[in-house]
């Protein structure tokens, strides 16, 4: 099997892709077994019913609490898991889970995330669906796992800290910190994600988009507790990719959503541009060029345009009208794909050099150094571009990565 594909439509709960994996195919006894190393057995029971929502059929999990986990402390539960000689694939997978969890909670309530005190995502039918998804998937092992946009939903909930919005605090953490796409409808008043759901697709998930082409050769449907205006399904996929699409995870191109801001400026003289241009690019913006103009009554200006991160546009457009003369501003969103790369650096006969790696959609990696490192080498040993550049690409060894440029 190639590839798991979760349809996360409207929404994301741990129990709803327990019971999709359970319908997959999944034994039962693959999620109970680390719940039982883990000397939970008389803390619940699990079964699995045949159920339908609007008159499509499903398979709907139930977790009978028999006694509550004590262990709400994110230090003490992450002690609980590692204590219980598991699989450590699966243990990694979840002390991720729960990891992820334990930060947002930690920066909802200002509290260091060893310190957490988990409520709801610590009880005993939390951790037998999330071990037990994690179960799922070191059981298939699948090579990838790819999701659509999981829906938040509307409106309230009540938890125990009272009656808050939706996205709750913690997924609203979870979403943002991880900058992943989610869906906007807001026409059911619900919330359709969980925290332990989100987490959970955050942790398995390696790319947050459907392949374009694709055969089926399994699939299960989870359903939800939830009664909703309209079916409440979750469903799992066992699909395989054709030959051509193989490098669609891995080497992917990658689409990201940028800001274009763009100004006509004739009352600022070459040497004030070029300030700006030198501010913009401190304060971080991707990338930004100008051009002389003609401008009316025979003018010379300048156009600029910049390309800036969607989240920090109103920072940016701010600095426009700070620091030039500009009288308006235009902005636009678009869309760009991008090679996937990672800064590093490599060894040389003349040592560490800072590089970047970019992998192009056919699997073919090379190695570019930076500019500035080929500056700072030419003055040091007095050679050219060309012979500096030579030297790194004839003597370096390992490509060492210490950042990752794309988040997928």
């Amino acid at each position: 099997m190639d590839v798991i594909l979760i349809d996360c439509s409207p929404g994301i709960s741990s129990d709803m892709l327990l019971a999709a994996f359970y319908d997959l195919g999944v034994p039962q006894k693959v999620f109970e077994k680390p719940l039982i190393k883990l000397g939970l057995k008389n803390y619940f029971s699990l079964s699995f019913n045949e159920s339908k929502s609007y008159n499509l059929r499903g398979v709907k999990a139930e977790v009978n609490v028999l006694i509550n986990n004590k262990k709400k402390k994110w230090k003490d539960l992450k002690t609980f898991i590692l204590s219980g000689l598991l699989d450590k694939d699966l243990e990694s997978m979840i002390i991720k889970v729960f990891e992820s969890l334990a930060i947002a909670e930690g920066k909802v309530h200002g509290v260091h995330p060893e310190e957490v005190h988990f409520h709801e995502i610590a009880s005993t039918d939390s951790l037998v669906d999330v071990i037990g998804v994690c179960a799922a998937i070191n059981y298939l092992k699948p090579k990838n796992i790819c999701c659509n946009a999981p829906n938040l939903g509307t409106g309230y909930i009540n938890s125990e800290h009272g009656k808050i919005p939706i996205p709750s605090p913690v997924v609203l953490e979870l979403i943002s910190s991880n900058k992943i796409k989610v869906c906007a409808d807001c026409s059911i008043e619900e919330e359709l994600s969980t925290p332990t759901g989100i987490s959970l697709l955050l942790t398995l998930v390696n790319l947050f988009e459907f392949p374009t082409e694709y055969t089926i050769n399994s699939y299960g449907i989870g359903i939800g507790h939830k009664i909703l205006p309209s079916p409440n399904l979750l469903r799992v996929l066992q699909i395989n990719l054709p030959e051509c699409k193989k490098n669609y995870f891995k080497n992917g191109l990658v689409f990201e959503e940028i800001s274009i801001q763009e100004s006509w400026i004739d009352d600022h003289s070459s040497e004030e541009i070029a300030s700006f241009i030198q501010l913009m690019r401190q304060e971080g913006v991707l990338d930004i060029s100008y051009k002389a103009i003609n401008m009316k009554k025979n003018r010379i200006g300048f156009s600029l345009i910049a390309i800036v991160p969607i989240e920090r546009e109103e920072y940016f457009r701010h600095l426009w009208f700070q620091y030039t003369n500009t009288i308006g501003l235009r902005e636009r969103r678009q869309g760009r794909w991008i090679s996937p790369r990672r800064e590093g650096e490599c060894v040389t006969s003349i040592g560490k050099v800072k590089c970047k790696e970019i992998t192009r959609p056919n699997g073919e990696k090379f190695i570019k150094p930076e500019h500035d490192e080929v500056i700072k080498l030419q003055k040091k040993y007095r050679k050219t571009a060309l012979e500096i550049k030579n030297i790194i690409g004839n003597t370096m060894k390992d490509f060492k990565p210490f950042i990752d440029l794309n988040e997928y």
